[in-house]
């Protein structure tokens, strides 16, 4: 995956205090987005212990369902890779 990539995931995951998404093959994820490297990103969903941490490669993500909370605005907002 190349690094521009990568860089925007990071601007994605810096935009709001929680992100959601979907893989492409439609499965949804909301939580915080811990850490990415060049090819894929690490997303903490749930709560507390029951919280559960998955790593997933960049390329299956569904750029079209990024979205973030937007506190000031109080709802999801889209974000556009």
């Amino acid at each position: 995956m190349n690094l521009d990539l990568a860089d925007r995931f990071v601007a994605f995951a810096e935009s709001g205090n929680q992100q959601r998404l979907s893989l492409k093959n439609g499965s949804p994820l909301q939580g915080w987005i811990m850490e990415i490297t060049d090819d894929r990103l690490q997303i903490s969903t749930g709560a507390g212990e029951h919280g559960q941490d998955h790593w997933l490669p960049l390329a299956d993500i569904d750029p079209a369902s990024l979205a973030y909370w937007d506190v000031i605005a109080q709802a999801w907002t889209p974000f556009t890779l």
